[in-house]
Formats: C-alpha cells, structure tokens, sequence
C-alpha cells in the first residue's frame, strides 16, 4: 500500500480524563423516557384500558415525583420492524421464534416528572460521577416490582465509551504519512498484526460489510470519499461531537489514498445507523433492529454504546443490560451477523454485577449467565506488555482486548465543518472495538475469498482468541486477549498441522473451553429427542440459531427408542481424528458420581478441524427402547476424545473428582430439563442427593430459585437425611416436607453424608403463569479442605422446548 509523506501539526486538547455523564438539557425539558416490558396477560390489558400502564406509575411513584406525571404510551420498537423481523427468522429457515417486541412500550413522562429527572441530572453533569440520577433509579425499582412488569429501563443518552481525547486538534496531514504511527496494525505483541492480512486473498475486507451503531459522524472526510460511506437511519446527531464516529469509522476505513493513515480494512463496504431515533430521544434496540433490516448474514454490528447502570451504581455497563436491546442482539446474531460490543468504560467487574433482580447476566460461570452471542471488547495499554486500562470493564464477558489509548485515526470539529483533521489519541474502548471489528473483517474476508462462505458469530469469536496476545496481568487484568492476525491466519487458513487438538464440550452456554469453577451442569451440547433428526448439523449445528439454546432436549418416554446428539468444538491448533464421544444416564441428582452412569453408547465423528468451524455435531446415538428407563427426565454424561486429545481416566477419590469434573473440558453434564408448565397443580420431581462414593463428607444443599411470584416450591425429603442435613419442616411419616422460597437462593440444610447414600427426595413445584420461560435448581456443594464448591445440581426449565 502507498502512502505518501505529509506534514502533521496537531493541537491536543485532552485536558483531564473525565467521563461525561448525561445532560438533559440537550433534550427536552421537562420530560424523560423508559422502555417497559409488560408480562403477556398485561400486554393485553393495555389492549383493552389504554390507561393501563398509567395506572401502573400511579402504583410507583417514587419520592420526588410530587404530582401523577403525565404519562404517554406508544411502542418501543414499531409493528413493521417486528413483522420484518419474524420475516427474516421464517426465511432463514429459525426454529426459534423471533422475540416478541409487542410486549415493549416505550413511555414518556412529563411534567414534575421530567423536571426532576432534569435537576437531577443537571446536578449530576456538575460532577464526574457515571450514574443514574436517583429520581429514575427509584422509579425502576418501583415498577421492577410490579407482577405486571418483566423489565424496565431508561431511554436516555450515555457519552460513548471514550475517554477524553474529543477536543479539537487542528491537524494538516496534506504531507505527513500517519501509517507508522498506527501501531496497532503492527505485529503481536504490539497489535493485531493486520498488515500481515493484507497478504491475503480478501484480507483488506473486500465482501464485507460493516455498520457502525453511534451517535454522529463525518462521513465526507477526505479519507472516507473513496469508502463510500452511507447512512442508514436516524439522525446524525453530535450530541458530544462528530468526531467520536468520525475516528471509529477511520480505524475501520480510511482509505489507501495518500493522505493520513490506513484503515485495518479499507477494502469493506462501511455503513452508519444512529442511536437518535428521532430529535430528542435515543433507542439501542430499534436502531439494532432497522440495521439488522438492512445487513446480511457475516456482516459485522459495531455497538459504540454503554448505558448506565440500572441498578444506581456509578460505572457504564454493557449496552446488554438493558433487556430489549439484548434481545435486539440475539436477533441480530441468530440471523448470522457478528455483533462487537464495546466493554464500556466502567471499571466495573462485571462478573460481580448484579441486577435488580440479582442475576449475574455477565458472569459466565454463574447459572445467570445469558448469551447474547456477541464479541464484547475491553481495553488495554498501547504499550507492550499490554496493561488493563483504568476505565475498562473487565470480567468473563469480556472476549477480546485492543488498543483503548494513543490511537491513530481520523478526526473532526464539533460543528461538522471540517473534513481533514485527524488525531493521535482516540481512546477508551470505543477505539479497541472498532480495531476487532477490523480483524474480523480480515479474517471473513479471507474466509469468503479462500472458501467461499462467510462465518458465523460464534466462530469469529473463538477464532478471534487463537493464540492471543495476553494482558501484562491476565490474573489481574482479566480482559482476554488481543487477536493475533497472523497466529490464526496461520492456523486456520495455512493449513498449520502443528500442536494438537482441543476438543470440548461446553458446561454451560457461555464456556469457551477453559476450566470452569462455576456451573458444571447445565451443558448445552448435550441433547435429547425422541425422535431422530433428519438434518442434526443443519438443526443443532453452527448458524442453526439454536447453538446458544440449553431448552432443546425432551423428556424420556418409556419402552420409546430415544436419539442422542453431542456437539463438540475444537479450540486447538491441529484438527482431531478419530474423535469419539460416550454418554451415559443417571436418576436425577444433585450430584452425579461415576457410581450412578450407566453407558448408552458411543458415538465415532469424522475429523474436527481445528478452530475455526464451530460446533460439530456427532452423529445419532440410538438409545434403544429396551434400554430406556421410565419416563421423565434424567442426567447425562458425555466423554469425548480423539487421537491426541485422549478422554482422561475417571479417578477413583472424590477429591480428585471434582478436579475432573472442573478441569477436563471434554468431559460434560447435563442436568437441565426443560418442563412445559402445568396450568394448575403440582408438578412433582424425583431427585437424589448423593454422598460422595469414597467416605463420608460434609455437604451443602442449596435451593436456587427464578420462579415468578405467586409461584410455590417444596421440598420432600427423608427423615433420616433431615435429621443428618438439619433439616426443619413438618413431618409426614418418614418424610419432612419443608417449604422453599421460588424467588431467592437459600441454604436448605448441611451436614455430614455417608459414603454412597443416596437420599431419594421430590421436588413439588407449582408454577404461577405458563409465559415464558422460569427455573428452579438444587445446588449440592462440597466442604472441602480448600472451602466450599459447587459440586452439581439439577435444574429445572418451566418453559417450551424449542421444536426441530
């Protein structure tokens, strides 16, 4: 590529490092909005009193509101944009059923209402503080509440996630090459190496096509002309400036031109589509929807957004907290688009982050834990060794890390008017997506121009972390790593024979393969039809739109024969041959020791390629008719192994294990049922809570519980086990019956359990409502030598099962 020389003179206004919080006074005065998700049987109550949902303010005010404000309804995401929606599932051939935007209303409040919200959000911009104002937290909690309300969140306007770096830097780059000052095209460990994917057939991106999800942009910069960049939707808005976008979209695209710098992919096709949805008011959700409307299957969603915590606390958080836009992303990403999320700059956990309801949605090891399938992307250092910036949210969410400082990029004024500035500093983990945007881009390229297909999102995913480079501190750091270009150019294109395999089975839906210390027992992958399926790639398969669904298996029916099918990955750098995978069945357990597997059978697969071709389905596991054990719902075990990836051997010590259990990921469980809610009575569970099978040791049982309320649990257990547990309830014969809590985690007893016992229990659950989807699971923990862990549980889905 030519560059040509240019001079450069620069005035950086950096000033200090702040984070912006939200001024009202940009929008209207005295009003503000929430999105709203009424439950079905509320849906239809708005239907038929269209003063329903404002009754429901009038149940919540929080302090502060004064008078009723006045409140105005219409929907969150409009009636077409569903209907396109569902067109595209049917088309694409989804089993699943689109999400139901219906049941989301957008909501205005005005009056006292938006005037408090506007002092107190005045009031906040006078500080550095990153939360919402109090006024709002209260009114979300109020209405989180309500039995007729599943989620709620505010409508309003975040800064992006970059931090400082916006001020004006008149630059003329009319003989100055910025080229080597883009460190992060350079090789690892400095960048991402996409200089080297430029060698490539495809790898300047040509076929692919990118959209980038902000606020503003100056799209006719003199770097841009070439690129052909065009606007989807919205309202080019500069709500903080137009060069935000401005330098995002340079990352991307700036062209091969002679001027500035190189874009990492200035071959793609580059959209923009705006968060400003009309003059005043943003929303995430429709503007992902209208670009899904326009994008195609391996197009790449950039997301440069964060929002405010909902539950109050200071710190951005991921635009995927806030429900609707969640479930936009799911949309986007069954129907094959790679969506990256910016990590957001809140110097949060996230794996601690609680919701209002008190699930960790971005804690993979927790059974909380929702995917939403995209890539979310934190921030490191320039230099090397890459350290964690201060700002950048951090976590087992977090997949991937770049450059979030010093970035090299293309810039403008705040008034739009001038189209050849450009600037050093771009930051914040809104300039570390935009560059894994970029080596996604490299690498469908390369995949459309070298095989003729583009990937889906879970392949880009995992391929994006092959032989990374690591943080300064991974233990500390805790944001994955950067991709390497050339390590998995190599690996997955160059047909590299070297290393071996690394199959695995996922213990939960957000496993990417290492070991795990959190849920053991919730695999996705291993599944359970009574009938055979026809087409199990195409079904179960990658891109199937079913690969982050765990409701896919049915009940067991007796004297029926039953097909089994496991899917597998390979993360490692040489493809598996002769790869194998043997699953067994237990009674239901809390804890599922090898004493209780009896074998089903074993399954042979053709070679797993290395890496980069997602999940594999194994062939149909016939389980015969008289081998099947009574109906109802049981356990499963899988084992996989190949020729240089063996199955280990299952040790003979408890402690050990529980290493295996946790260390080993070709090894799975899967004690997840999914139950079509009764519409009354009980419904009634057989369950055992085993000892350990080498000596007696101490044990924790807990109850987890994510039922609706009005909803009722029980617990039936053995007088003898009550009695070694602590158990308190009212005694029925040899039985205790003791009640649970259907909305909460609670201790439900500990004590010391002999070796092999095996204490047959019954849960009895009566589920208020048959909407969507709830769970209750029992936990079975160890206390060991090194404190308490999680050993297994069982859970149980009151929801559909997905139909094939």
């Amino acid at each position: 590529m030519k560059i040509s020389t240019v001079q450069s003179v620069f005035y950086n206004a950096l000033g200090v490092l702040s984070l912006w919080a939200t001024a009202s006074s940009a929008q209207q005065e005295d009003q503000f909005r929430i999105a709203l998700k009424l439950t079905p049987e509320a849906h239809q109550q708005q239907h038929a009193d269209p003063n329903f949902i404002t009754t429901l303010f009038q149940r919540t005010q929080p302090q502060g509101f004064g008078a009723a404000p006045q409140v105005t309804t219409g929907p969150l995401i409009g009636a077409q944009r569903s209907a396109n929606i569902s067109a595209r599932f049917a088309l694409a051939g989804k089993r699943d059923a689109a999400p139901n935007f219906d049941v989301w209303y957008q909501i205005q409040l005005g009056s006292e209402s938006g005037e408090q919200a506007r002092r107190d959000t005045e009031a906040q911009n006078n500080t550095t503080e990153t939360a919402l104002p109090q006024h709002i937290v209260e009114l979300i909690r109020g209405l989180i509440e309500l039995p007729e309300v599943e989620s709620v969140h505010p409508l309003l306007a975040t800064p992006p996630p970059t931090i400082g770096g916006l001020g004006p830097r008149a630059i003329d780059a009319s003989d100055d090459p910025r080229s080597p000052d883009q460190g992060y095209l350079n090789p690892a460990p400095q960048g991402i190496d996409a200089r080297y994917g430029w060698g490539f057939p495809g790898g300047d991106g040509t076929g692919v096509g990118i959209v980038d999800m902000e606020q503003g942009w100056k799209i006719d910069h003199q770097d841009f002309i070439a690129a052909g960049i065009t606007f989807i939707s919205g309202f080019n808005k500069g709500r903080w400036g137009f060069a935000h976008g401005t330098s995002v979209m340079g990352e991307m695209l700036m062209q091969d031109n002679q001027m500035g710098g190189v874009g990492i992919v200035p071959g793609a096709k580059g959209r923009v589509i705006s968060l400003w949805r009309d003059e005043w008011w943003p929303n995430v959700p429709d503007a992902i929807l209208d670009a899904v409307a326009h994008m195609s299957a391996g197009d790449i969603l950039l997301l440069e957004a964060q929002e405010y915590d909902p539950t109050g606390v200071i710190g951005y958080v991921p635009v995927e907290v806030f429900d609707a836009t969640f479930e936009a992303i799911q949309v986007a990403t069954s129907l094959g688009i790679i969506v990256v999320e910016a990590g957001a700059n809140g110097s949060r956990d996230l794996d601690a982050y609680t919701t209002l309801l008190g699930k960790q949605i971005f804690n993979r090891a927790s059974p909380d834990y929702r995917e939403s399938g995209a890539i979310l992307v934190g921030a490191g250092s320039s230099g090397v060794p890459h350290y964690r910036m201060w700002f950048s949210n951090y976590g087992s969410r977090i997949d991937v890390f770049a450059w979030g400082e010093n970035v090299d990029t293309t810039d403008t004024d705040y008034s739009y008017g001038t189209e050849s500035w450009y600037t050093c500093c771009f930051s914040g983990t809104s300039s570390a997506s935009p560059i894994v945007v970029g080596a996604a881009a490299i690498l469908q390229g390369i995949s459309l121009a070298t095989r003729g297909a583009k990937m889906g999102p879970l392949e880009i995913r995992d391929m994006l972390k092959i032989n990374g480079t690591p943080s300064a501190d991974p233990a500390y750091d805790r944001i994955s790593v950067m991709p390497n270009l050339k390590a998995i150019i190599d690996t997955v294109f160059n047909n590299n024979t070297g290393g071996n395999p690394d199959i695995y089975i996922r213990d939960h839906v957000g496993d990417t393969g290492d070991a795990t210390s959190g849920v053991v027992s919730s695999s996705p992958d291993i599944i359970i039809r009574q009938q055979p399926i026809a087409n199990p790639d195409a079904a179960l398969g990658s891109g199937s739109g079913t690969e982050t669904n765990p409701s896919l298996s049915q009940p067991v029916v007796s004297g029926q024969n039953h097909s089994l099918y496991v899917r597998l990955q390979n993360r490692g750098t040489r493809a598996a041959s002769s790869a194998n995978v043997t699953v067994y069945w237990s009674e239901p357990a809390t804890l599922v020791t090898p004493n209780l597997w009896t074998e089903i059978g074993t399954a042979t697969l053709p070679a797993i390629p290395a890496t980069s071709n997602g999940l594999i389905v194994s062939p149909r596991l016939a389980w015969l008719a008289d081998k099947v054990p009574a109906s109802g719902h049981y356990c499963f075990v899988a084992l996989a192994g190949s020729d240089n990836d063996p199955v280990p051997a299952v040790p003979n010590t408890f402690p050990d294990f529980v290493k295996f259990v946790r260390e080993n990921n070709n090894a799975a469980w899967r004690n997840f049922n999914a139950i079509p809610a009764a519409t009354d009575g009980w419904q009634k569970f057989p369950v055992t809570v085993p000892g350990a099978f080498d000596s007696a040791r101490e044990f924790v049982l807990k109850a987890v519980g994510h039922l609706p309320q009005g909803s009722k649990v029980r617990l039936q257990v053995p007088k003898e086990f009550a009695g070694k547990m602590g158990i308190k309830g009212c005694n029925k014969g040899d039985k205790v019956v003791v009640g649970l809590k259907p909305g909460e985690t609670l201790q439900v007893g500990v004590g010391l359990l002999d070796a092999g016992s095996l204490a047959k229990c019954e849960l009895q659950v009566q589920v208020n409502g048959t909407e969507g989807d709830a769970e209750y699971a029992l936990v079975q923990e160890w206390v060991g030598e090194g404190g308490t862990i999680e050993v297994g549980r069982v859970t149980w889905r009151f929801g559909p099962v997905v139909e094939l």
